[in-house]
C-alpha cells in the first residue's frame, strides 16, 4: 500500500495539503505543550518517548522527536519502500518546530494546573484533531506508525494491533521512568480520546442512518418513503432462509428525524415488519453530499 500521493506543484490541492498539515501539526503542538507534556503523560508514539526524555534529561521535546523520526523514516523507506512522501516529512518537521517554539514561551507549566484528568481529555482532543487534519492531507504521522509497519512486514500481524502494542510499550516506559502509576493511566486516556477524535475528523459527524426493511406490505411502505419523506430507495430481491419464499427488501437512507417518522409509519402498516438500522459514516449521492464535493 502506497501512502505517497502526488499533488501538482502550486495547485489548489497542493496548497490545501500544506494548510492541513501545518494547521494539524500546530494544533497537535498546542495539545502536547499546554496539556500533555507538563503532566509527563506519554501517549505513545515518538512524542511519548520525547516527553519522557525531556523530563528525565532536559532534551528539547521537538528536537528529540525529530532526531527519532528522521532515522525511522529512512529505515522505513529502506525496508518498506517509498511509502513516505514530502507531506509526511513536512508533518514531522513542522510539528517538532511548533512544539519547541511553544515550549520556549510556555515552558513546562500546564495551561490548567492541578487538573490532570481535564488536561488529559483536552490534550487528547487537540492531538486527535490535529492528527486527523494531517491524515486528511493523505500524510502519515510517521514515528510509531513506521515501527508497526516494519514489524508487520515480518510478523504479518494487523497494523492496528501492532500500533496498540507499540504505543503500550512506550506508555509502560513512562511508568518505569517516572515510577508513577497515574502517568500511564492518564496516558491511555489520551490515546483513547485521540483515536476517537481522529475517527470523528476523518468520518465527520453524520446524522444519516441506513435502513433495510423486510415486509410483505413493502409497496405501502415504499409509498410512505417516497410521498411523505421525499426519499428514494432500492429494492433488493431476497429469499427467506426458513420458508424459502421470495422477499423484497427496501434499502433506504434517512436522517435521525426521518428515522423516527418512518418507524411510526411501518408500525402502523405492518407491525410484524423486520427493520435493520445502521449507522453510516458518509453518504454520497443524490439527496446527500455530492460525490464531487467529497475531498477524501
Amino acid at each position: 500500500m502506497s501512502i505517497v500521493t502526488k499533488e501538482k506543484f502550486l495547485s489548489a490541492k497542493w496548497f490545501r495539503a500544506i494548510l492541513l498539515i501545518l494547521s494539524g501539526t500546530f494544533i497537535m503542538a498546542v495539545g502536547f505543550v499546554y496539556f500533555i507534556s507538563p503532566y509527563r503523560f506519554a501517549p505513545g508514539g515518538v512524542y511519548g518517548i520525547a516527553i519522557v526524555l525531556h523530563h528525565l534529561l532536559g532534551f528539547p521535546t521537538g528536537l528529540t522527536a525529530l532526531s527519532i523520526d528522521i532515522p525511522l523514516t529512512i529505515i522505513g523507506i529502506k525496508i518498506l519502500g517509498p511509502r513516505f512522501g514530502w507531506k509526511t516529512v513536512l508533518g514531522f518537521i513542522s510539528l517538532a518546530l511548533f512544539v519547541d517554539l511553544l515550549t520556549y514561551f510556555q515552558g513546562n507549566v500546564p495551561l490548567v494546573e492541578n487538573e490532570a484528568l481535564l488536561s488529559a481529555i483536552f490534550g487528547g482532543v487537540l492531538v486527535g484533531l490535529g492528527l486527523g487534519l494531517v491524515f486528511k492531507s493523505k500524510a502519515t504521522s510517521g514515528g510509531s506508525d513506521i515501527i508497526a509497519m516494519v514489524i508487520g512486514k515480518y510478523t504479518k500481524l494487523p497494523l492496528g494491533q501492532l500500533l496498540i502494542y507499540v504505543d503500550s510499550v512506550i506508555v509502560l516506559i513512562s511508568l518505569i521512568a517516572f515510577k508513577d502509576w497515574t502517568i500511564p493511566l492518564y496516558s491511555w486516556i489520551v490515546i483513547y480520546i485521540t483515536g476517537k477524535v481522529v475517527d470523528l475528523v476523518l468520518e465527520g459527524i453524520n446524522y444519516e442512518k441506513s435502513m433495510i426493511i423486510i415486509s410483505d406490505k413493502h409497496e405501502m411502505i415504499r409509498d410512505k418513503i417516497i410521498d411523505k419523506l421525499k426519499r428514494g430507495g432500492t429494492y433488493i430481491n431476497g429469499k427467506g432462509m426458513y420458508a424459502k419464499n421470495e422477499k423484497s427488501l427496501i434499502y433506504t437512507v434517512v436522517n435521525r428525524r426521518e428515522l423516527s417518522i418512518i418507524k411510526d409509519y411501518i408500525k402502523d402498516i405492518d407491525p410484524d415488519a423486520f427493520i435493520s438500522v445502521m449507522n453510516t459514516h458518509e453518504i454520497l449521492g443524490k439527496g446527500f453530499k455530492s460525490l464531487q464535493d467529497s475531498t477524501d
